[in-house]
This record gives structure tokens, sequence and C-alpha cells, in this order.
């Protein structure tokens, strides 16, 4: 089952929200199923969480957010697409949805989305999942490499093969043939009448990106209260040094690592984040007295 939910984010702007599974039944003498809210990355959609919330499905309310200017969310041509609009669109969903006390689980901006928002919304906030997403400034050089691979694409593609291929092999920045990352390339593109093209703005991907990238934010991290976990795959953008730093930063942090994942985690190795991240939800939820 797949529901969408159209949620209203600031500025009006409609934002699309999806649940992958039937929400579960609460019990009489239990407090109904615990939110959460699921949140990807730059160029991601919702849809990329869908196995997460699947099985989270089945203790939890599981519910994933196309963030404006991506997936079936509007796009809207002046934005705004900065720090504060993305944080008060989650806080918004969370809100609307009646989700809260909410855990958040994002994943790359995703994941920097949720921490602002926990840091600021403590009392909206029940815990945190931060997926492969540094805390560190990543400079003018990285949005330039940005502006560059963007300008790079061969769009539009003929075929979605030619999307799994190209984002799967021939991508410069693929340093080994990746089949999980051309599939998650594949789930944001749409047919046009030329070709195949993605769903979102590269400009507009360039413009969030820039209102975050220049930044460093250990400052809102060590402003978490609640429990959080930091999770990151062996390959991926965040290092090892850096995630344990921020394990430290936080005031109530865990860690966890994923073998053989790259920056994609819960897409790339599914049954590996699940191992990571369920044991640190099944242990914020209490166990009935009557069971």
């Amino acid at each position: 089952m797949v529901r969408r939910i159209d949620v209203t984010g600031t500025g009006g702007v409609r934002l699309a929200a999806w649940e992958f599974a039937e929400r579960p039944e609460a019990r009489a003498d239990t407090e109904p199923a615990p939110g959460v809210l699921l949140l990807h990355g730059l160029m991601g959609r919702a849809s990329h969480w869908a196995a997460t919330a699947r099985w989270l499905g089945g203790t939890h309310r599981a519910v994933a957010l196309d963030q404006r200017g991506h997936g079936r969310s509007d796009k809207p041509a002046d934005g705004p697409f900065t720090r504060e609009v993305y944080v008060s669109d989650a806080e918004a969903a969370v809100e609307q949805l009646g989700l809260g006390p909410v855990t958040l689980i994002g994943h790359s901006m995703g994941a920097l989305t949720a921490w602002q928002l926990a840091a600021r919304r403590p009392d909206l906030v029940r815990a945190l999942v931060i997926c492969d997403m540094r805390a560190s400034a990543l400079g003018a050089a990285s949005q330039r490499e940005w502006e560059d691979w963007f300008t790079s694409w061969p769009v539009p593609f003929a075929t979605l093969a030619d999307v799994r291929k190209w984002f799967g092999e021939d991508d410069p920045w693929v340093e080994r043939p990746s089949p999980g990352r051309g599939d998650f390339f594949a789930e944001v593109m749409a047919e046009r009448a030329d070709g195949w093209r993605p769903v979102f703005s590269r400009r507009q991907m360039l413009t969030s990106r820039e209102t975050w990238v220049h930044d460093a934010h250990w400052e809102e991290l060590a402003q978490v209260d609640c429990p959080a976990l930091v999770v990151r795959g062996l390959d991926g953008q965040l290092g090892r040094a850096e995630a344990q730093e921020m394990v430290r930063v936080l005031p109530r942090g865990q860690y966890a690592e994923v073998a053989d994942a790259g920056h994609l985690v819960h897409y790339d190795q599914p049954e590996g984040w699940r191992a990571a991240i369920e044991p640190f939800l099944t242990a914020l939820t209490p166990t009935s007295p009557h069971r």
C-alpha cells in the first residue's frame, strides 16, 4: 500500500508525503504507534525510502517526504531553497501529519535538515538518525565540482538503461561499477518528448546546496538533546574520524557503520542499514507491561 498525503510547506508550497505501509493499529492498552519522518538527500525522493518505510511500518507510522524541489512536491521557480525553509517544511510535515514526538531519519542533506529541526524543536523530536552527512564545511571548491558535474550529464538520456549505465558505470565520479547508484538515479528521471531527464532542476539543486555547503554545522549538532545515531557507509562521504567526532559532540550520540556501502547507505545495503538502525529504534520503544 502506498498512500500520498499532501502537506502545506512554507509559503504555501505543496509537499507530497508518502506512507508505504499500513500504519500499525493502536492497542487499547498502549500508545499509538510512534511516528517516523524519512528525509531524503539532495536529488533524492521519498520512494528511495520505500524499503525502509515498509519494514518500519510494522511498529511505526513511517512517512517519507518529497522535499521542495524534489519528487512530486512543488518546485517553485523562484524558491526559496534556504536551510530555513527546508527545516520549516519538515516541521510543518511533522505537525500536520500528527507524527510528533517524531523520530527523524535523514540521509545526506535530509540528515542536516533533521538535526537542525531537532535542535530547533526539541519538543517535536523524539530521536534522530543521521545517515552519511558531514557537519564540517565543504567549501567553494566542492560547489564548483558539483557545478562541473551537473554540466557533464549527457541529458537527455535515450532510455532508462542509459541512465543506469551512465550513473552506475560511466559517470567520472564512479570509482567502480555501482548498479545500485544507477538504479537510484533511474528513480529520479522522467520521460519527456526528447528522452529521459531529471525530475528536479539542477539549478535549484545547486541553489539548495549553496545554502549549507560553505558553513559548518557543529553548533546545531551540539544542541540536539534527543538520542541520536550517526551512521556511515565505509566507502561513503562521511569519514570515520568526523563521524566519531559528531557522536562526541552530540549529547546522546551513538555510532554505527555499514560495510560495503557508499554514500547511498540505505539504498546500497538495505539489510546492513536495517541491522545498523533497528537496535537503536527498538531501544527507544518501551516494552508494554501487558505483553
